[in-house]
């Protein structure tokens, strides 16, 4: 058995999103305990501001009261999985919130995904199971990837994003901060995903999605502006107290089930240039 220190690990919120990762967090401590290694993570319980859930057990989790319990317990790492196509801005405006710094936050990674080794996730993100990154694939910070997501060759998904299950994305594609991808939505190479947009589910799309704008269908095609969570951070970010476009933070990449961190710029076809290696992320 290693010397590993076992770490609380509180999931702030208390739904779907919130269970499955409770449930990876289940899955990646059995996988430890398969190599003979200490659990990564105690899960210490979930935090939620619905009162009618405080004392209470989800799945076996307990509920010991709001989010800001983050902060009575400074020694537990935290991941905020809350989110849903009706509010997809709500991760950020919780994360802001609670004014965690970086390291406060676990990257929870299932053990059945597969990150190369060249690829790296930031702090806060969650990526569920049977994800593939094959090569060169940045993932920023407080990022949610559901069961079963590609990402190939110098994808870059930028902090706050959602990934449904089922999406896959071409080569070189950018997802941008906060953008929602729904489930089973294809993304050819080079697009460019805007921040803060909506992609409906089963969604083909062939070309870039504005910031700030829903689209959907096959081909994909405009719907409607966002909701007014999703444009008001957009406005905020375009006033520049939304933070760096996408995240930067971290280190070199690791394997799959540990922290990993960062995000950078590319290029392709339509204005970006594909990265051909990976350089160390900077703060």
């Amino acid at each position: 058995m290693s010397a590993a220190v076992t770490e609380d690990l509180l999931i702030v919120g208390a739904g779907g999103f919130a269970r499955e990762t409770a449930q990876a967090v289940r899955d990646v401590a059995a996988a430890d305990a398969a190599r003979g290694r200490a659990p990564r993570w105690r899960l210490a319980g979930h935090l939620d501001d619905d009162p009618a859930l405080h004392g209470r057990e989800v799945d076996g989790v307990p509920v010991p009261g709001g989010c800001e319990l983050v902060h009575e317990l400074p020694a537990a790492r935290v991941v905020v999985c809350v989110g849903s196509p009706r509010d997809y801005a709500v991760r950020a405006r919780l994360v802001r919130r609670l004014g965690l710094p970086a390291d406060r936050y676990a990257t929870v990674v299932h053990p059945t995904a597969a990150v190369s080794g060249s690829s790296v996730v930031g702090p806060g993100s969650v990526l569920l199971a049977h994800c593939v990154l094959t090569a060169g694939v940045r993932v920023g910070s407080h990022v949610a990837v559901m069961p079963q997501v590609v990402l190939t060759h110098e994808d870059e998904v930028c902090d706050f994003a959602t990934l449904a299950s089922g999406v896959r994305l071409g080569g070189g594609v950018r997802v941008g901060r906060g953008a929602y991808v729904g489930a089973g939505a294809l993304v050819r190479e080079y697009a460019s995903i805007g921040a803060w947009s909506l992609t409906g589910m089963g969604s083909t799309v062939l070309g870039d999605v504005p910031a700030g704008e829903v689209w959907a269908g096959s081909p994909a095609r405009l719907l409607r502006p966002a909701g007014a969570t999703a444009l008001a951070e957009l406005a905020r970010d375009a006033r520049g107290s939304g933070g760096a476009p996408c995240g930067r933070a971290g280190d070199a990449p690791v394997p799959a089930g540990a922290p990993a961190h960062g995000t950078e710029d590319g290029t392709g076809p339509n204005g970006r240039r594909p990265q051909t290696r990976m350089e160390s992320p900077v703060v």
